[in-house]
């Protein structure tokens, strides 16, 4: 374990920290909530069919209920006895050389077993033509088609998109049991910032870091809960913090660095967080901060933009999905060659803002432009993030890297450059 004190000591690796953030991370309690309020959820408990789906035999289109024996002994006409419309039964046994007229999804009627599709068939008062061949058995859906009874369905984990939920609905849950959404407390730091809706001013700027991660928060499927401004004042950053500790998860930005006006370390001291590391191997995000109290995940990300989204990515996403029980709780990773000059890094892994695209069933990126951690508009051009080894020593177009891409999820964790 990295344990640094005052800014020195030996830094964490990537995939260190992320370890220790994972480690101290544990599934939240279930909820049962109303179906329609399930989307984007993770299921809390396996799902068990209780019945068939489809439940009964029916027709998959619009058309015509026939025998199939009539079919294979060449019959081509039929006399019409009867007509069923979704949602009715027919009360007829469908005899030899008859046919009633079906709409998709109607149960078949009893003798039937075929359904001849209504562009393939003319029909002229009470007799139906074949203009085509229909093969026995066709256009019909079985029972247990989709779902048999008594079949898991979904186990608990899985994440609910709307088929889930649909087929949730077709399977009875007006219900279902849902893992909490983790509520995060997102508090920036330091007196040069104000508010979006106020005029900039010399040597102020606008707090964006609470933006971008109250959409990062909604997107891993947690609750943000914004806590404002805490000025570069030891007591208004104690009192903040502690209204923060509520929360499941603390996420602080800016104040973690070594300068005389950096109060979150000295904050959560005082408050009892116990630090598990202070200094992560990367650029952006050397100063990442995080610890623990009470089971609370305590995040402390450098002021910068750019470092706060990145440390997210990495840290507290995967942290965020596995409190929901998550499995696929990582993003999803390619390798990708650079179609431009690579630059040398020094002692730590850089993590670039980069644009991928694919030819020939290849990955190839280009970077995003300046990649300082002040500039967020390198976040807003990516879709995904290459990675860079420490002391790398330059290359030309072709070189071949690791990018964690900024959208999908996946239960394969990437590989960290050490």
């Amino acid at each position: 374990m990295a344990h640094m004190s005052g800014g020195k000591g030996t830094l964490t690796d990537i995939g260190e920290a992320l370890d220790m953030v994972l480690a101290e991370t544990r599934p939240l309690e279930a909820e049962e909530v109303p179906l329609r309020e399930a989307y984007g959820r993770t299921l809390a408990t396996d799902v068990v069919a209780a019945d068939d789906i489809p439940p009964f035999v029916n027709s998959a289109m619009d058309g015509y209920a026939l025998r199939g024996a009539d079919l294979a002994a060449g019959r081509r006409q039929f006399r019409l006895i009867d007509e069923v419309p979704a949602g009715r039964v027919s009360r007829l046994i469908l005899g030899e050389g008859e046919a009633i007229k079906i709409m998709t999804g109607a149960p078949l009627p009893e003798g039937a077993d075929t359904v001849a599709p209504i562009e393939v068939a003319e029909q002229e008062g009470a007799t139906v033509s074949l203009r085509d061949t229909v093969a026995p058995s066709a256009n019909v859906r079985l029972p247990g088609e989709d779902v048999r009874r008594g079949e898991t369905v979904f186990t608990r984990g899985q994440p609910l998109g709307p088929a889930e939920v649909g087929l949730l609905a077709s399977l009875g849950y007006a219900r279902v049991a849902v893992a909490r959404r983790p509520r995060v407390a997102i508090l920036a730091t330091g007196d040069e910032l104000i508010e979006v809706d106020e005029p900039l001013r010399p040597g102020k700027i606008r707090n964006s870091n609470s933006y971008s991660s109250y959409g990062q928060v909604l997107e891993a499927g947690g609750t943000p809960v914004p806590l404002g401004i805490a000025r570069d004042d030891l007591a208004e950053t104690r009192r903040l913090l502690e209204r923060a500790l509520r929360e499941d998860v603390v996420l602080t930005s800016g104040g973690v660095s070594v300068g005389e006006f950096d109060f979150v370390k000295v904050a959560q001291d005082e408050l009892g967080v116990q630090r598990r590391f202070w200094g992560v191997r990367s650029k952006p995000g050397k100063p990442v901060a995080f610890g623990v109290r009470d089971g609370k995940l305590v995040f402390g990300a450098p002021g910068n933009p750019v470092a706060v989204m990145v440390a997210f990515e990495l840290y507290i996403r995967p942290a965020l999905l596995a409190m929901q029980g998550r499995r696929d709780i990582y993003r999803p990773h390619v390798w990708a060659q650079a179609e431009e000059e690579v630059r040398r890094t020094r002692n730590r892994v850089e993590v670039r803002r980069c644009v991928l695209h694919q030819r020939d069933e290849r990955w190839f990126f280009t970077t995003t432009g300046p990649q300082g951690s002040g500039i967020l508009r390198s976040m807003a051009l990516a879709d995904g993030l290459v990675f860079v080894p420490p002391n790398f020593a330059g290359a030309g177009p072709g070189t071949r890297l690791m990018v964690m891409l900024l959208s999908g999820t996946s239960a394969e964790r990437p590989p960290f450059p050490t």
